[in-house]
């Protein structure tokens, strides 16, 4: 059967006993729904608690809690039980301690996630063996570091790694540490360490488990300019943790509220248009309700780029994905990617990266 996970706005005056009684209630008429109730989450402090069910549809998890205490949820999602585990530490219930009548979870759902990479500011040259080495040995030790600030693992590719912590404080030394090692592994100026950092519900009304927050980090990786990239309620957090000592924003970029809004805008209508070669800065400015001066601005500030030069990239960046996956000619990938003819989209490729796009392409295939 799937496994659901359900959100509960619950009152002010409800209480994580009173969470416990109701899980206590959907499990004694579970049966009768084909559901099996794993366990929940209760954050008194924010007034939200999760329920983790193997149900056999949404239908029959929605009948199970209105029969059983009639606090129906407020969203819904199917999720992957090992990827609940990997963000939240657990998919059943803790165990119960000896004597206790009722077990009461104090639990928050609520995490700080954190993604981190490293990038390649040229692809003109392949790394040198140290080099190899050195990321290697980097990576080799980024287990044990992230350990070491209780941060788990929640999924790792090529390209990058994503986070999840319980702790901002953590969170936000364990980014600083991490930094600090890597200047201290890599020596190779064309290779940089980027860290995005946010904290979120796993169920809001999007359809994947941590869907906002996690589009909001790596949004701000991709896009932001800057090393270690938070947002505004990742400050807020850090100062309600550490009350005598503030954040250090030379080394760490903020994000404001209106500057993640407008990131957030700028990257929804960017991934919907930037296929159309006919794509242009006006369109951009008009569809943000920006004039042209304010968009430059407000581009320069988040990215350190123009509007002109965010699409180029912007498009090289998917193009060179594709390369990478051998995925069609030169020529195919060039008009895919948005770009208007193959000879313009070469000499952007070689402008931005030191490298044709041909050439690499043979790379990949060597």
């Amino acid at each position: 059967m799937p496994i659901y996970m359900d959100r509960h706005d619950v009152p002010e005056n409800i209480t994580a006993e009173h969470v416990a009684e109701m899980h206590q209630a959907d499990l004694k008429v579970q049966h009768l729904y084909g559901c099996k109730g794993l366990t929940y989450w209760c954050d008194e402090n924010r007034n939200t608690a999760f329920c983790l069910i193997d149900a056999p549809n949404e239908k029959a998890l929605q009948e199970m809690h209105n029969h059983a205490h009639g606090e129906l949820p407020h969203s819904i999602i199917e999720v992957d039980a090992n990827l609940v585990e990997s963000f939240l530490g657990r998919i059943e219930d803790p165990e119960k301690p000896a004597g206790a009548d009722l077990q009461v979870i104090d639990d928050s759902a609520f995490r700080i996630l954190m993604v981190i990479g490293s990038k390649r500011n040229s692809l003109a040259n392949t790394l040198s063996r140290q080099d190899r080495d050195d990321l290697q040995q980097f990576n080799e030790e980024l287990s044990n570091m992230l350990t070491n600030f209780y941060g788990a693992v929640v999924k790792q590719n090529i390209a990058c790694t994503l986070v999840s912590f319980i702790s901002v404080t953590k969170a936000v030394l364990c980014a600083l540490e991490l930094q600090a090692k890597f200047k201290e592994a890599v020596n190779n100026n064309t290779l940089e360490l980027k860290i995005g950092l946010s904290a979120g519900d796993p169920v809001t009304e999007n359809n994947n488990l941590f869907e906002d927050t996690t589009k909001i980090i790596e949004r701000m990786y991709d896009t932001v300019n800057g090393s270690i990239i938070v947002s505004a309620v990742i400050k807020d957090l850090y100062k309600s943790e550490n009350l005598t000592e503030s954040m250090d924003e030379e080394l760490i970029k903020v994000l404001n509220p209106a500057e993640e809004k407008f990131l957030n805008s700028l990257m929804d209508y960017t991934e919907k248009t930037w296929t159309d070669t006919e794509l242009t800065v006006e369109d951009f400015s008009k569809n943000l309700g920006l004039s042209k001066s304010q968009l430059y601005r407000k581009m320069v500030a988040l990215s350190g780029k123009s509007p002109n030069t965010f699409i180029k990239e912007y498009r090289l960046n998917k193009a060179l994905k594709l390369l990478k996956q051998q995925q069609g000619n030169i020529s195919e990938i060039a008009f895919d990617t948005g770009f208007n003819s193959p000879s313009y989209f070469s000499k952007c490729f070689l402008d931005t990266y030191g490298i044709l796009p041909s050439a690499y392409s043979k790379q990949q295939s060597a």
